[in-house]
């Protein structure tokens, strides 16, 4: 047996291990040792009767709680068991919340806790009552859209024709005795800062310095009206369309992705800690970051988010409300649609990582052009390969050779430079003979 997440060997009692089993009882379980050392190696104990004896006590008392607690002999040496099954509701000790964590045993404060308790008490933030709201705080209007977007949608066909506002909550799990959640003011209210200071948008534009901002934008409004408003003032003022004609149409074509950029507005709306800063999109010349404050759930990673995975937003009252509205699709495939619509557009994939205690969304736009890649510090070969490659797709060594009258060494030199420092380009085809070049996630006409 090893030591790990459920799992903790002392070689002697201390009282301060209550702790520990607090935290276990918190979390998942488990076991604690005590005459075992480090290794999990059996030490044995002088006072094994008397600790017996004191421990399931000293667990009662101090926790409220009652565990196994089994004394154990092996090659006459003893050693005690203490097994710690989990518990719906919160136990604290010294009025102080502890919780397992990996290997570690972790105090739970300010909203860490909060999230806590809620979660023993089958509840999430968007689910709680907002004593300050009424009715009158509502807009009749959001509420209408709402109702041809669901109608519309077929997930809740009855609404169209529902002129009680009450039972149009109560069937979107907005109250609760009568009383206004703050799910309710985020998703309908006039002026939902009024209640959640941080509940708007800010985007930025960005210079080639990271820290130079040239102009910003607030949006403000419900969390349905946001993604709209943000997308509208992204389109113009923030982004530059291409344009393009289609016989005698004109057709602009946005720098990144439509869907993608939406889905990932919306991914933030719906799992941000409202507690917290507001929503930022910092847009620049290569790229757009969208970041949101929260946190994954403690079983899903970054990884897990590029794949099939379970949906567990952090404010599932507000997602019932979109995906019921029509605003998305499908539960846990926001992440994956992201990278889709990126690579379907040509685009590098997606970044997305936990940063500042939230998540950040990383949009690449297509950085071939020749001022990039200049930026970037390729020779003028290999700009001008890049440039043959969004023509041809494809070159080999020999042609590298021909196009840029140079021999076989530098050739291989400049192009292990742009699949390995570069990463603009991946190798393909058998080694030797048959190895061609391509550019990574990218298609012509892009």
């Amino acid at each position: 047996m090893q030591e790990n997440q459920n799992i903790e060997w002392k070689e002697i009692w201390k009282d301060e291990y209550l702790k520990w089993i607090c935290g276990f009882a918190n979390a998942d379980g488990g076991k604690i040792f005590i005459g075992k050392n480090d290794n999990g190696k059996i030490v044995g104990l002088k006072n094994s009767k008397k600790l017996l004896e004191d421990i399931p006590n000293k667990i009662q008392n101090f926790l409220g709680i009652i565990c196994d607690v089994t004394l154990h002999n092996i090659n006459n040496k003893q050693f005690i068991e203490i097994t710690v099954k989990p518990y719906d509701v919160p136990i604290s000790y010294q009025g102080k919340y502890y919780y397992r964590s990996g290997s570690t045993k972790q105090e739970l404060k300010g909203s860490a806790l909060n999230d806590f308790l809620l979660k023993k008490a089958g509840k999430t933030w968007d689910d709680i009552i907002e004593p300050k709201a009424k009715f009158d705080d509502i807009d009749l209007q959001a509420v209408e859209k709402f109702k041809k977007s669901a109608s519309k949608s077929k997930r809740m066909p009855f609404i169209k024709d529902e002129k009680d506002l009450e039972v149009i909550f109560d069937n979107l799990l907005l109250t609760e005795n009568k009383k206004l959640k703050r799910a309710a003011i985020l998703l309908f209210g006039k002026k939902p800062t009024r209640f959640y200071i941080n509940s708007f948008i800010k985007i930025g534009r960005f210079g080639k310095n990271p820290d130079d901002l040239i102009f910003q934008e607030i949006i403000e409004g419900n969390i349905f009206e946001l993604a709209d408003k943000a997308l509208e003032i992204l389109d113009k003022k923030f982004l530059i369309a291409k344009v393009h004609y289609e016989g005698l149409h004109r057709v602009e074509k946005w720098e990144f992705p439509y869907e993608a950029l939406r889905e990932t507005i919306i991914n933030a709306i719906i799992h941000k800690d409202y507690r917290g800063a507001p929503i930022q999109i910092s847009v620049y010349d290569d790229k757009i970051i969208v970041w949101n404050e929260g946190e994954l759930p403690s079983d899903l990673t970054i990884e897990d988010l590029k794949n099939q995975h379970p949906s567990r937003p952090y404010n599932p009252i507000l997602a019932s409300a979109f995906f019921k509205g029509g605003l998305i699709e499908a539960w846990g495939r926001g992440t994956i649609k992201i990278i889709n619509e990126c690579k379907k557009a040509g685009l590098p994939e997606p970044k997305i990582e936990k940063v500042f205690g939230g998540i950040r969304v990383v949009l690449f736009k297509n950085i071939l052009n020749k001022t990039k890649l200049i930026e970037l510090g390729l020779n003028d070969r290999q700009i001008k390969t890049i440039e043959f490659l969004k023509e041809n797709l494809k070159i080999t060594n020999s042609q590298y050779q021909k196009i840029n009258s140079v021999s076989k060494a530098t050739a291989t030199r400049d192009l292990t430079e742009l699949v390995e420092k570069f990463e603009l380009i991946e190798k393909k085809g058998i080694t030797g003979i048959g190895t061609y070049y391509e550019l990574k996630g990218f298609k012509k006409g892009s």
